[in-house]
C-alpha cells in the first residue's frame, strides 16, 4: 500500500512540475514577446521581480522531482509533497503572483508590478503572526517554569 502512495505522489509531482514549467514558459514568453514586438517594458524590473519566482521554481524542481533507478526504472524517491502546506505553499504563491504581475505588466504597463508587493506583505504578515505565537508560547513556558509539576497519582502520594 505504501508503494502505491509513493507512486501516486511521484505521478502528482511530475504532473505539477510539468505544468509549472509550461506555465513559466508561456507567461515569461508572453511578457518578452510583448516587450519586443508591441510595447517596451522594463526588462531589468522584470528580471529582478521574476528572480524569486525562478528560485522558487528551481527549489520546487529539486525537492519535488521523482527519481528513478536508471537501470531498472524503479522508483527510488517520490520527492517531497508539492501540495504540502507551509513553505512549499508559499513558494507556489510567489510563483503565481509573479506570473499575474508579469501578465498584467505586459498588458497594462510597468505599474502593474506593484501587485508583486503582495508577496513581501503576506510574508511580513505571516512572520508577525508567528512571532506573536512564539511570544505567547515563551510566556506560557516562563509562567509554568516555577510551578511544581503534579505528576501522576503515585508520585503525588510518595511526595
Amino acid at each position: 500500500m505504501a508503494q502505491k502512495a509513493r507512486k501516486d505522489r511521484a505521478k502528482s509531482n511530475a504532473s505539477a512540475l510539468t505544468n509549472l514549467h509550461l506555465g513559466s514558459i508561456v507567461v515569461n514568453g508572453f511578457f518578452l514577446l510583448s516587450h519586443f514586438l508591441f510595447r517596451a517594458r522594463s526588462l531589468p524590473l522584470w528580471f529582478a521581480l521574476s528572480l524569486p519566482s525562478f528560485v522558487c521554481q528551481a527549489i520546487l524542481e529539486k525537492t519535488g522531482r521523482p527519481s528513478y533507478d536508471p537501470t531498472t526504472k524503479a522508483l527510488k524517491s517520490a520527492g517531497e509533497d508539492l501540495a504540502a502546506p507551509g513553505l512549499t505553499e508559499y513558494m507556489w504563491d510567489v510563483v503565481w503572483v509573479t506570473w499575474a504581475a508579469a501578465v498584467l505588466a505586459a498588458l497594462f504597463g510597468n505599474g502593474a508590478w506593484f501587485l508583486w508587493l503582495v508577496v513581501p506583505a503576506f510574508g511580513a504578515y505571516k512572520a508577525f503572526g508567528m512571532m506573536g505565537a512564539a511570544r505567547q508560547m515563551a510566556g506560557l513556558a516562563g509562567a509554568n517554569a516555577g510551578a511544581p509539576q503534579p505528576g501522576n497519582r503515585k508520585q503525588r502520594r510518595a511526595a
